[in-house]
């Protein structure tokens, strides 16, 4: 490996005479992590690379595969749903593409510690570098699968507007939330093996609970089903995904979505700060 992405082990996340549950030290990781953003960027791409490996296609596969399930979800559903095809297809693959990244960040995140034993046993290296990892291969996932998008924005267009550039933004908070959901999921299921299993199974069913392939509008606003339609609102990822499919396809923005993310971003780093003060110390014995 080149010296671009070696680890200086002589520069420690915290002074050495902090205790092992400190503030000082669960910042220290973040910072030493991230100043080892040379390293996490370069085995992020090499695991894509790794997955594809002996591939003719490489990673062209991650879209292609992205593009047969959105085309084939949003034939289906438009049909049940009885819509049309040309703006729900745009809307499935958009949602999907936008879930793909959250439920990466949670099953991944879940096994993050996990996968990466050997690398924490033997290598000095802070633990926040392996969740700097995660998030990083999950947002080249999404560049990749970002084709899609274009594609079907350009086959079918959309009312896009200067609100895209809210896009940003919003992808920004996906992935400080992807960071703060690994930090708490991984540490826990490092010490109980039972939570990736189960995760597993509650993502599952939060993507039926999620409007990607249905509309929430469209059932909100239905009067036999509405009531029950806003419900939705309780599930908190609901509102990670508007905030960035609203300005991707050009609809109206709902700042109240935007209002809950944030929310949402605060308490959940101060959980994850909380869980990486009081337990970073023990990953290492846990895996």
């Amino acid at each position: 490996m080149s010296s671009t992405v070696s680890f200086d082990a002589a520069e420690s996340p915290a002074p050495l005479t902090a205790p092992s549950r400190s503030w000082q030290r669960a910042f220290g990781d973040l910072r030493q992590g991230w100043r080892q953003r040379s390293l996490w960027g370069y085995l992020g791409w090499q695991d894509i690379k790794q997955r594809y490996r002996r591939s003719v296609l490489g990673p062209l596969w991650i879209s292609i595969s992205m593009g047969v399930l959105a085309t084939g979800l949003g034939i289906l559903y438009a049909a049940l749903f009885q819509v049309d095809y040309r703006h729900f297809l745009p809307y499935v693959a958009t949602g999907l593409l936008i879930w793909n990244f959250i439920s990466g960040c949670i099953l991944e995140g879940s096994e993050v510690f996990i996968a990466n034993e050997g690398l924490i046993k033997f290598l000095p290296a802070p633990l926040s570098l392996h969740v700097f990892r995660l998030v990083w291969r999950q947002t080249l996932f999404f560049l990749h699968n970002l084709v899609i998008w274009l594609i079907l924005i350009i086959v079918f267009p959309q009312p896009i507007s200067w609100t895209l550039l809210l896009a940003l933004p919003a992808f920004a908070l996906l992935v400080v939330n992807g960071g703060s959901i690994a930090i708490v999921a991984g540490i826990i299921a490092t010490r109980f093996r039972d939570i990736p299993p189960i995760m597993a199974s509650v993502v599952q069913l939060v993507f039926y609970l999620t409007p990607i392939v249905w509309e929430y509008d469209t059932l909100a606003s239905n009067p036999h089903v509405g009531d029950r339609a806003r419900l939705a609102e309780l599930n908190p990822v609901m509102h990670f995904l508007e905030i960035l499919l609203e300005p991707m396809l050009g609809q109206a923005i709902v700042w109240r979505h935007w209002a809950v993310a944030g929310a949402i971003t605060v308490v959940g780093w101060a959980v994850a700060l909380l869980v990486l003060r009081n337990y970073r110390s023990r990953v290492a014995y846990w895996v």
